[in-house]
């Protein structure tokens, strides 16, 4: 393919030839009929988001959203626990205790006697089910299930999943890859995902290794360097949303020696003084920014007031050297990127960025995240070609101003 007239940093206006999946020249008046005209907009990398629940995000379409956002209040969430037709199984997600409090079985029964109920929390670590699920399915219990979803999978009715919504979706906002955030994947999990048109990475199915940390059973440090050390040579991504359980994973990684690659997944609370650490170690730091903008609300009231100071760094943490970058967490939070970059940088607080950089937290290596990809020669042809030159797109950080999605030189996106 040859793109005539697109703008690429560090080059001004010129022609890009792709080939064998490759960008293999960049110059002024490149021979050849041209493919497209790029009429001024920026070349720039394919947008990764770097940590995101496809098959999650694909049971949207099947699914009743129930956030603060959404619902508001408790006469709210009822109602849309009650949409649908009778007797149909009601899928919730988003829920957070800002709407009607702490659930279970016989709070979701209040609601809604007569038919299946499901309710995911926002978190996507909890659901729970009404008293008519838990008799479809068999099962006994106050209806909370934590971090079951593997169980769960075959007592539930199957979802229709919109793969190919979400891989449309995506494109048109420049997204040519995704890393897959869930830590115990389904079987045959890498099949189904083959449908998206963007490149993947799998965590525990050939990329890094996911380890999930909840405080309630926090392996000692010297366990889970033990279970690092097992998975070398691969890396590893270690899920921390608290500050004891990031201590608990600088501890063993010190313990087991750390690997390019490796990373923190979220960084929800890093301590000020464990960015040296960070640093030293030379982990990567996967992260949210967007969480403080959407959940700012709730997160005055669910944080605790010493941990506030801490949430989701990101300036801090570029400005001491630790390579740092952003996924949406999809579902769980927007799967917009551009939206995620503009809380990055109008968020409050010393943890504003740059728009370049805002930028750069979703165009890093697939496997390196943080370090960010360039057009350049001999690149992977993962790109996005954009309406407008580099500089208006970011001053405005929007989807809108994506024309094209390139993979491997080949066009996902219409331009």
């Amino acid at each position: 393919m040859l793109m005539r007239n697109v703008e690429v940093e560090g080059h001004g206006r010129v022609d890009v030839r792709l080939a064998a999946g490759r960008i293999a020249e960049i110059a002024d008046g490149l021979p050849g009929r041209a493919d497209l005209d790029g009429r001024g907009g920026a070349l720039i990398p394919g947008l990764h988001d770097h940590h995101v629940h496809l098959m999650a995000l694909a049971a949207l379409a099947a699914s009743v959203r129930v956030g603060p956002a959404d619902v508001g209040d408790r006469a709210g969430f009822a109602k849309a626990l009650r949409s649908g037709d009778p007797g149909e199984w009601v899928r919730a997600v988003g829920y957070h205790e800002s709407v009607a409090g702490g659930l279970d079985r016989w709070v979701l029964d209040e609601l809604v006697p007569d038919r299946p109920v499901r309710v995911q929390h926002r978190t996507g670590a909890l659901w729970v089910w009404n008293s008519a699920a838990l008799r479809a399915a068999g099962l006994t219990g106050d209806g909370r299930f934590w971090r079951e979803d593997e169980r769960l999978r075959s007592f539930a009715p199957p979802v229709r999943l919109d793969l190919e919504g979400v891989g449309r979706r995506a494109a048109a906002l420049g997204i040519t890859g995704f890393t897959n955030a869930d830590p115990r994947p389904a079987d045959g999990l890498v099949g189904m995902l083959s449908a998206l048109p963007q490149r993947l990475v799998v965590m525990n199915r050939g990329g890094p290794v996911k380890m999930m940390l909840d405080d309630a059973t926090l392996p000692a440090p010297e366990e889970l360097a033990a279970r690092m050390a097992a998975a070398r040579p691969r890396t590893v991504a270690v899920h921390c949303a608290t500050r004891v359980q990031l201590l608990v994973t600088l501890l063993a990684l010190d313990q087991a020696g750390p690997v390019k690659g490796d990373r923190i997944e979220h960084g929800s609370v890093i301590p000020l003084e464990t960015v040296p650490w960070l640093r030293r170690l030379g982990v990567t730091v996967v992260t949210q920014p967007h969480f403080p903008v959407e959940r700012g609300r709730e997160y005055r009231t669910d944080v605790d007031p010493d941990d506030r100071p801490h949430l989701y760094r990101c300036r801090s943490l570029a400005a001491a050297g630790v390579p740092v970058a952003a996924g949406t967490d999809a579902p769980f939070g927007t799967p917009d990127p551009w939206s995620v970059m503009r809380a990055a940088v109008e968020r409050e607080g010393r943890e504003t960025v740059g728009r370049r950089a805002a930028l750069d937290l979703f165009t890093g290596e697939p496997e390196h995240p943080g370090v960010p990809r360039r057009v350049r020669v001999g690149a992977v042809a993962d790109l996005c070609l954009l309406h407008v030159p580099l500089q208006e797109a970011l001053d405005t950080l929007t989807g809108d101003t994506v024309r094209a999605a390139f993979v491997g030189g080949h066009r996902i996106q219409p331009g």
